[in-house]
């Protein structure tokens, strides 16, 4: 009897386990802003919508400010003057809507390994943070997260590439 009790335990704890466990999807989700083709979008934009943007919504943001994206040279982290012009456009913006929430996504090009890419991407990610936080926006009001190479922008396998995929992107999170 108590050996089948325990038996019985042990088949348990492993089903406990074995659901509790993670998969990884085989396939990414479409990365934010993407919309298949032919969507209307509920701000007013894009096929079938009137053009004018909700005040505070992602599209308001995106047609506000300088760029969404910052971009950094290889395995660097450093905002430089360009990058600074583009986060304080995006601080005069969010100062304007100050119950809006951002995330920073931070990326990396194809070289190095997935490990390298994911670390090197959140340091960007935050990197742009402490941007945004020392020009005043509340850090509460950002997220960062790092895709690390998953998410290129630029398919190819040659600098010009690379050097668009190495960036920080501000998503408007309505």
């Amino acid at each position: 009897m108590a050996r089948m009790t325990t038996t019985m335990l042990l088949a348990a704890a492993l089903v406990t386990t074995a659901a509790c466990s993670k998969k990884r999807p085989e396939v990414l989700p479409p990365a934010p802003g993407d919309a298949p083709s032919g969507a209307v979008d509920p701000n007013g934009g894009g096929a079938g919508g009137s053009g004018v943007a909700t005040p505070g919504s992602s599209e308001d943001f995106k047609r506000s400010v300088t760029s969404d994206t910052i971009n950094f040279g290889l395995d660097m982290i450093d905002i430089d003057a360009t990058a600074r012009g583009i986060l304080d456009s995006q601080v005069v913006w969010l100062n304007r809507y100050p119950n809006v929430r951002v995330t920073l996504e931070g990326h990396a090009d194809e070289r190095g390994t997935r490990e390298y890419n994911l670390a090197l991407g959140d340091r960007r990610a935050n990197s742009a943070k402490n941007y945004l936080v020392a020009r005043g926006i509340s850090p509460s009001r950002i997220t960062t997260i790092s895709y690390g190479k998953e998410r290129p922008v630029a398919l190819g396998s040659d600098e010009e590439s690379w050097a668009q995929n190495r960036r920080a992107v501000t998503v408007v999170l309505n």
